[in-house]
């Protein structure tokens, strides 16, 4: 395993406690990074804790969608760790699998609140910070439900088609600031997200893959990594597929 050099980098991880974000957690520290794991789930963070076992690992229970316990949470990290270097927009939820038509109102806000509106909460708030510094790199994790639209996934695609928006958005008006912002847009990997969805559609986005396998998340954290990293000096309001030949654009 080739390790990017995030020596004395300061990284936060939305969601870093399962799935996607324990593995970008995981290739974090190895590449020399102190990381501050964001989740809301305690118990999923203390185990990550015990499983990753290092002085370069915290965490902070966070609220990704309330606005002011994101605030609140940025401001402590700057006190402890005086910079933040990293930010990584990698909470979110499935959703239920059903028809536009059949799709709960109440769902469909849920969706949209953690997948969307809250990665444009944290990219709001972490923004100044990297400003300040004249230096960061975002990257937040969008899908290519988000590029092609899933059947029966409606609110799924709907919110990573926003955050491809927002990624574009936001790393054009930080380009001169030493600042990159990109997403990623991975076909699906068995993490715990899958226990939200139904066999006929685990099967379905299995069937659109070419390689004829889900991604595994020690590949999405490797692209992340590199983005992450000062190599990644020139890409920016881009997007990059890890989607095992699905991507048609």
């Amino acid at each position: 395993m080739i390790n990017f050099d995030l020596k004395d980098r300061v990284a936060i991880v939305t969601g870093g406690a399962q799935g996607f974000g324990l593995a970008i957690t995981e290739r974090f520290i190895a590449s020399g990074a102190r990381v501050v794991i964001w989740d809301i789930d305690e118990e999923a963070i203390i185990t990550a804790t015990k499983k990753i076992n290092s002085d370069k690992l915290s965490y902070q229970i966070v609220d990704v969608g309330n606005y002011q316990n994101i605030e609140k949470n940025l401001a402590e990290t700057e006190k402890s760790h005086k910079k933040i270097d990293i930010f990584i927009n990698n909470a979110g939820v499935a959703g239920k699998n059903t028809t536009v038509v059949d799709y709960p109102l109440d769902e469909w806000k849920k969706v949209i609140d953690l997948n969307l509106n809250a990665v444009f909460y944290c990219c709001k708030a972490v923004t100044p910070y990297m400003i300040k510094n004249n230096y960061g790199r975002i990257v937040n994790i969008a899908s290519i439900a988000g590029k092609e639209g899933n059947p029966n996934a409606s609110a799924y695609s709907t919110s990573k088609a926003g955050v491809i928006g927002l990624t574009k958005s936001l790393g054009k008006e930080l380009a001169l600031k030493n600042i990159a912002v990109n997403c990623v847009t991975p076909a699906a990997a068995k993490t715990r997200i899958f226990d939200q969805m139904t066999e006929e559609h685990i099967n379905y986005m299995l069937s659109k893959i070419p390689r004829n396998k889900f991604a595994k998340v020690n590949e999405l954290a490797s692209l992340v990594t590199w983005l992450s990293s000062e190599e990644n000096s020139f890409s920016t309001a881009a997007v990059f597929d890890l989607s095992g030949g699905r991507a048609t654009y």
